[in-house]
Formats: C-alpha cells, sequence, structure tokens
C-alpha cells in the first residue's frame, strides 16, 4: 500500500512503524474472512482491511469524522486477522497507534468519557472492584434475571498449599481475576505444587496494563508495567524461573511489554527480558509430566474455547486441549473455533449489541456437540461465556486440578 505520511512524522518511531505497517498491507482481502464484526456487519469499514485504510487516511492528515472512530471502536483486537494475513501485517500495533491518535482529537460524548474512565479506575484494581462487588452480591436476589447472570456468585477456592519448593515461579495476581474467580489462582497453585513448583506474589505489582492500554490511556498504562517492571526485576535475577500467567488476556499484554517500551532507553533491555519470562500457564504445563492419577475425567466431555488473547495474540495453540486429553477428558469438536465469543476485554460493556450477537454464535458451536462442560483460559471470555450458558463454564486449570486430586 502506498502512504504520504508527513515528514514530521515520518521521523519519529511510531511513524516509521506506521508506514512500515500499512506498506506491508497488499489488500488481499484474506483478513476479512476471519474478522468476527466483517462478518456480522459484511461493512468493509468493519474489517481490518477498511480500518488499515480509516487509520491511514487519519495519519496523512485527511480530515477525520466521528465515524472513523466508531469503525475503530467496533474492532475486537482479537487479531484473527493477523493469524490469516499471508503479508504478516501487524495489525493489532496499527490499531493500538490510530486509538490513540484519534483518542487525542476529543471526539467523545461526555457519557463515552465518564464511562471508559470509570472502566480504567475500577477493573485494575482488585480492592475498588472487591468493594463493588460484595454490594452487588448482597442486592444479587432481588435483580433481574439479565443483570443477576453478570453478577458470579462467590465461588469455592479450596485449600491452599504450603509447602516450599525450590523451584519458584511468580504469578500475577492483582486484577480483576483474584477478586472474581480466586479458585482459578488456587487451582494453579495446587496443579503446580504437585509438582514440586511453588508458586509466589509480589505485592508491590499491580494490573498488567491491558485495561488502560487498549482504552488507549498508554501513560496510565505505561506507568502499571513500569511499576510491574520494577517490582519482578529483583526477583527475576535471583530464585524466579518464569512468570506464570494463567489469563490469558494478561498473558498477552505482558508479553508485549518489550514492544511497549522499545523507545525507553531506561526500561528497554528490561521489559524485553520480563517479556521474554512471561509463561502461558499451558507452556509450563506442556513441559511436565502430567497423566491423569484418578481417572475421573474419563467421561466428561469438553468443548474448549481458546481465547483469542492466545491462539491470536500469544499464537500458542494445540497446548490446552492435549493437557485435557492427558487427564482423561474427551474434546469435543468446536466449529469456527478461531472467532472471538465477544468479551475482549470491555469490549462487552461499550459494544453491547455486537458483543450479543458473537456470544450467541460462540454459545451455538460449543454446544452442537453436547458437552458436559465448557473450559477457557481466560477470566474475560469465561465469564462472558457463563453469563449465557447452560452449560458449566470453567478454567480448563481446574479440570487438571479435578484430575490430580
Amino acid at each position: 500500500m502506498q502512504t504520504r505520511l508527513p515528514q514530521d512524522f515520518l521521523d519519529t518511531e511510531n511513524g516509521k512503524m506506521a508506514d512500515s505497517i500499512l506498506r506491508s498491507c497488499v489488500h488481499c482481502g484474506f483478513c476479512t474472512a476471519t474478522c468476527p464484526t466483517y462478518q456480522l456487519t459484511g461493512d468493509e469499514l468493519d474489517s481490518p482491511r477498511g480500518r488499515i485504510y480509516l487509520i491511514k487516511q487519519m495519519l496523512e492528515e485527511q480530515p477525520v469524522s466521528r465515524k472513523t472512530q466508531v469503525h475503530l471502536d467496533r474492532c475486537l483486537t482479537c487479531r484473527s486477522c493477523e493469524t490469516t494475513c499471508p503479508s504478516g501485517v501487524e495489525y493489532g500495533k496499527l490499531i493500538d497507534l490510530g486509538r490513540e491518535w484519534i483518542e487525542s482529537k476529543n471526539l467523545r460524548t461526555v457519557h463515552e468519557r465518564l464511562q471508559r474512565w470509570l472502566l480504567r479506575k475500577l477493573l485494575p484494581y482488585p480492592k475498588r472492584y472487591a468493594w463493588l462487588l460484595s454490594l452487588a452480591r448482597l442486592v444479587r436476589p432481588v435483580m433481574p434475571t439479565k443483570i443477576k447472570k453478570m453478577i458470579p456468585l462467590k465461588p469455592v477456592v479450596g485449600d491452599l498449599p504450603t509447602t516450599t519448593h525450590t523451584r519458584k515461579m511468580l504469578m500475577l495476581n492483582t486484577c480483576a481475576q483474584s477478586v472474581l474467580q480466586p479458585n482459578i489462582d488456587a487451582a494453579t497453585r495446587r496443579v503446580l505444587n504437585h509438582f514440586n513448583i511453588e508458586l509466589v506474589y509480589e505485592a508491590e505489582s499491580g494490573c498488567c496494563g491491558a485495561i488502560d492500554q487498549h482504552l488507549s490511556a498508554s501513560r496510565d498504562a505505561q506507568k502499571q508495567m513500569q511499576t510491574n517492571i520494577d517490582a519482578w526485576w529483583p526477583r527475576l535475577q535471583n530464585e524466579i524461573e518464569c512468570i506464570v500467567v494463567n489469563a490469558s488476556g494478561c498473558g498477552s499484554h505482558m508479553k508485549e511489554y518489550g514492544h511497549y517500551f522499545r523507545n525507553d532507553p531506561q526500561y528497554r533491555e528490561k521489559a524485553l527480558f520480563v517479556s521474554s519470562k512471561v509463561k502461558d500457564l499451558s507452556e509450563v504445563l506442556t513441559t511436565l509430566p502430567l497423566k491423569n492419577t484418578k481417572k475421573t475425567g474419563t467421561s466428561h466431555h469438553i468443548a474448549f474455547h481458546s481465547p483469542c488473547t492466545l491462539q491470536h495474540g500469544m499464537k500458542i495453540t494445540n497446548h490446552v486441549e492435549p493437557l485435557l486429553e492427558k487427564c482423561g477428558y474427551k474434546l469435543t469438536q468446536v466449529r469456527d473455533s478461531h472467532l472471538c465469543c465477544g468479551s475482549a476485554g470491555t469490549y462487552s460493556i461499550l459494544q453491547e449489541k455486537f458483543s450479543k450477537q458473537l456470544l450467541d454464535k460462540k454459545i451455538q458451536c460449543l454446544g452442537e456437540h453436547q458437552p458436559d462442560q465448557i473450559a477457557t483460559a481466560n477470566i474475560g471470555c469465561l465469564l462472558h461465556l457463563q453469563s449465557q450458558s447452560t452449560v458449566p463454564v470453567v478454567h480448563w486449570v481446574e479440570l487438571i486440578d479435578q484430575s490430580l486430586n
């Protein structure tokens, strides 16, 4: 694709990156076949190819309207298009830049700005979120059914291991998952303890920064990431083997810390090192001698929903399914498994209409072969699927935990 970006922008690192990405797109259209929003609307501007053109127009300083922002907002950032693209277009990086650029034009309504600000000031902070969730659970019995489904019940956490081990891994424990579904972290600790691995936490760390980054608040996201790098750095120099993540949304973002600090001479090398130490839980368990020790899973049929952040963001495929099969579970076929469920971080709140349509499709595909349970690898997908599924939805590590204990 030909570009005519202003020279002063081309002279910046972002300008060089944008120009390179834009030029790598040949408008072949392969991405339209795997774009969830294009499948819903059939509108070229709701496809990666169309959004790339809109971003190109913006960066070339052509007039920008509210319409452009609407089409960029509709993107789930699922990055399915990246998996499909034969030219290797780094669409995720480009739309990140485009959204931040158009956000600076202040085209949003007061209501939109307030909604996005509240999400940024609530979701990344467990203590704030825990207070609100406790209040919601108190009034849950008198709420309409639709709202009831959006308020998860307090889960059973179970016993936590107290044994110390030589092998130690760091785990992120400072996001909404620790409040909403602490049972996931508990199951992770028990499973790794089974293999003589101890999980430790760093109290000084915080949210991974994904929420702020994807809501175009890059400065706040940068501060969160810096806090984490500073908190983890001393531990990573000593006893910690890796940073294990059981929420693929967080893992996908943390594996790109190096990209976000590429222009920062103080943090660039540290960020790259931290990113290299991040491992999805499935990457860790794949290296361990996992086997079914209880045979309780042999009669259970599982439909696995692979989150976009796992299969398209981190490019991790065919890891979880073999692990479940080793533990005796039977995996069902899932049609259109590459498509997003509609959760996509805050998307289910900010783009409710599209999110609901995608959820309907995903629930239908997951349930076609009548599974006993649905498993997934990200807290956002899990809660989104739970809100409508009549089949129990769990994190896949909970199934591993059940088979080992």
